[in-house]
């Protein structure tokens, strides 16, 4: 059996942002956060990671990444452009409707289907996830006979950016298995020092800070692809595909999956602490995070050597 394969999303523009921050340099010899999610993949048994970017991004990313973790672990890239795999009649009319990105994290997933040959592990590209969490991961990818996908959740309160409001898959857990996810936008810790999200129609509902919470780091058999391209289809010929800023998240994917018994997901505990760069002022919040982790001998100086 082939080792685990690590597929790091990409493509993402980083509106909130304000630049590309799967490229923005966080440690002290340009390493950006993906190398570290793809270093603590290697070391857990992973033999290969791919990366779905935009052409648009091509040579930046082959530059600023490709060239530290290219010679030292076997690196492959997926493209997602708004046009991949969508039908001429949709994407005309997407066209008409002034869509003007591609359409989320499980279109960007299943443009990489022809890199993807052994279970896998997807992750986003500006999030940090933890060595405890590839650890974990891997040992059940690296297993035989995947046939169940696996998801690593965070707790809430471990996931908040100070800067602003934040994404969220709600996890519902029972007995080992993920029961639901429910993505929620606006979620934020507010001045009496509890966490909410606010809905449409600006009402509050308040979420423990130890609620499970998807980060995008999940497991599944290559064998999901025609399911989700399924649900994909699905997506795209109803009411969201024919909106302009919709998009089809990995979460949604998973929860209609479940929903529908067509895979089901284990839940793996890992004490990982995890952090991100949602907003450009988390950036220094990262640096120093990666700083004290190198201090601590978790990652090496130079981290590709």
């Amino acid at each position: 059996m082939n080792k685990p394969v690590i597929v790091v999303l990409a493509a993402g523009i980083g509106s909130r942002y304000g630049g590309l921050k799967q490229m923005d340099k966080i440690g002290k010899n340009g390493e950006v956060l993906l190398d570290y999610s793809v270093y603590d993949a290697k070391r857990s048994g992973f033999g290969k990671a791919v990366f779905i970017i935009r052409h648009e991004i091509e040579e930046d990313f082959k530059e600023m990444v490709l060239s530290r973790i290219g010679k030292n672990f076997p690196c492959e890239l997926a493209f997602q452009e708004m046009d991949s795999l969508i039908p001429p009649a949709i994407f005309a009319k997407s066209r008409e409707i002034n869509r003007t990105k591609p359409w989320g994290t499980t279109h960007a997933l299943l443009c990489a289907e022809k890199n993807i040959d052994a279970p896998f592990t997807v992750i986003n590209a500006d999030d940090f996830y933890g060595q405890e969490a590839f650890k974990a991961m891997g040992a059940y990818l690296g297993g035989k006979a995947v046939t169940e996908g696996a998801i690593v959740p965070y707790r809430l309160e471990k996931t908040l950016s100070p800067q602003g409001t934040v994404t969220r898959g709600i996890c519902a857990v029972q007995d080992g298995y993920l029961v639901s996810v429910d993505e929620l936008t606006a979620i934020a810790r507010e001045g009496d020092g509890r966490i909410y999200h606010t809905e449409s129609n600006l009402a509050k509902r308040h979420l423990e800070d130890a609620t499970p919470v998807s980060m995008n780091f999940w497991g599944f058999p290559p064998s999901i692809f025609s399911d989700l391209r399924r649900y994909f289809d699905a997506f795209l010929t109803g009411p969201d595909g024919a909106q302009p800023r919709t998009e089809c998240y990995l979460p949604m994917a998973a929860d209609w999956l479940i929903k529908n018994r067509l895979l089901k997901i284990r839940v793996l505990e890992a004490d990982a602490p995890w952090f991100g760069v949602t907003y450009k002022e988390d950036r220094e919040a990262a640096i120093k995070n990666v700083e004290e982790f190198t201090r601590r001998g978790i990652y090496p100086q130079a981290l590709w050597g």
